[in-house]
């Protein structure tokens, strides 16, 4: 273990050593980070990067962890948790947003301000980070609807991208061909209506994920995008894999597009049933899957 470097993250920020990164996904897998780091500004954020470059250390951004799937294996970097980046405001109707914030608690706090657009994204168990690095949505919305523009960490600057700027399409932003670009804001446009009209919208979609998706098993959410032929949840119950089962992951009996850890399942066990579960719809239907759900520490 490299002392050297953890008395020089100390100086800059909060640092753990040997956490599992089972315990910062959704999903509850992964083998162990061997320093976690938890940076309070912009400035702390700036020295931690600038020493990683320095010292060329490997490192990966981790918000809520709901669309990750961690290999088994020891991660030897540096995870950067931007928790305490969690500060917004709304300015008539814009709500600006730092990237460690919850996109659930900030649509409840936009109906509070009689702003919807949000509506969509109060079921999504993610920070504003990264909901804006995959272009995250339901309900056929997405956050390219609302984010005006995002505040990024490159080339050791700070500045805001325009929406157009950020290559947003289904799922995917210029976030993902940049991953060394950090995303620390958005702002994000609103537009006013009835507080109670969109309450009722927020707790309807409540109610429907409550009765159609299995969240009461660690998940990272939908694991397949939706082709345009089918939707992925069809073509997986076409192949009979509902509650099909490799070791610990199975395919969700409520909502097929979730794959569950449903007992103490490893990275290789969900992986195998993902590419089964591709192997036999391109069989079948010859349309190819592709995982929504991003890999790490592979």
């Amino acid at each position: 273990m490299n002392d050297d470097l953890f008395e020089k993250l100390k100086r800059i920020a909060e640092v753990e050593r040997d956490v599992p990164l089972s315990t910062m996904t959704t999903l509850r897998i992964g083998g162990p980070a061997r320093y976690v780091v938890y940076p309070d500004s912009t400035v702390a954020l700036d020295a931690l990067m600038r020493l990683l470059k320095e010292e060329s250390i490997p490192y990966k951004v981790i918000g809520k962890g709901s669309n990750l799937l961690c290999s088994d294996r020891e991660f030897e970097g540096v995870v950067i948790r931007l928790d305490k980046f969690d500060d917004f405001y709304f300015i008539g109707n814009d709500l600006i947003a730092q990237s460690g914030c919850s996109i659930i608690a900030l649509s409840y706090q936009a109906m509070k301000q009689g702003l919807s657009g949000l509506e969509f994204a109060s079921g999504i168990p993610a920070s504003v980070g990264g909901v804006t690095f995959m272009n995250a949505g339901a309900y056929k919305r997405s956050m390219s609807d609302v984010i005006d523009s995002v505040f990024v960490y490159r080339d050791e600057k700070f500045e805001w991208l325009r929406n157009e700027e950020c290559e947003f399409t289904y799922r995917h932003s210029i976030f993902h061909s940049h991953p060394d670009w950090l995303i620390i804001a958005v702002r994000i446009h609103l537009e006013s209506a009835p507080v109670t009209e969109i309450r009722d919208l927020m707790e309807s979609r409540r109610k429907r994920r409550m009765d159609s998706q299995p969240l009461d098993k660690p998940s990272a959410g939908s694991v397949f995008q939706n082709p345009e032929e089918m939707p992925a949840w069809q073509l997986i119950d076409g192949i009979g894999y509902r509650g099909y089962r490799i070791g610990g992951a199975m395919v969700s009996e409520k909502h097929v597009n979730f794959i569950v850890n449903e007992d103490h399942a490893t990275a290789e066990d969900f992986l195998a049933l993902v590419n089964e579960i591709k192997r036999l719809v391109k069989e079948q239907y010859h349309i190819s899957l592709h995982m929504e759900v991003e890999r790490f520490n592979w």
